[in-house]
């Protein structure tokens, strides 16, 4: 295998990344009964590629893209300490490449990202039941902060 190298997406990337948000559903449907059960989508793949408070990343190897991730600076609730903060989220590995470090090295170039643009802090939200996730993110600095409860009634 050579080297991982990660870079900001293009819009030739858009085919592959729409498959990977197809991945991430797919991994996130047994965590979520509300989710529907046709075909959905979470992002507009494409506006996020073109838009400048976003920064959509891709993972390569041997000129394949492994992985996918992205950075969108959102306004903070006036009450934090800080004004803007980084969100994270799209965070996907292909399965063959998982376990080998490549999601770190992408949340690793969104943080950089975020840096420029001026952001000191960095959230994502991971459902509570996907521990593998759950303790990938903690090994990378993250720490649990709310978690969202629901009923069906």
């Amino acid at each position: 295998m050579g080297e991982i190298t990660v870079r900001t997406a293009q819009l030739a990337d858009l085919e592959t990344l729409l498959t990977f948000e197809q991945g991430i559903i797919a991994a996130e449907r047994p965590f979520d009964p509300t989710l529907k059960d046709e075909t959905i989508s979470y992002y507009n793949v494409e506006a996020m590629i073109t838009a400048p408070h976003v920064e959509v990343v891709i993972a390569e190897v041997d000129a394949e893209i492994i992985a996918s991730g992205y950075a969108r600076i959102d306004d903070a609730k006036v009450f934090l300490k800080h004004n803007k903060f980084g969100f994270l989220g799209f965070m996907y590995v292909k399965p063959a490449y998982r376990g080998r470090g490549v999601n770190k090295l992408v949340i690793q170039q969104l943080q950089r990202w975020c840096k420029k643009q001026g952001i000191t802090e960095c959230r994502l939200e991971v459902y509570d039941e996907n521990e593998p996730a759950i303790k990938a993110y903690e090994k990378l600095g993250f720490k649990k902060l709310l978690i969202t409860m629901r009923t069906a009634i």
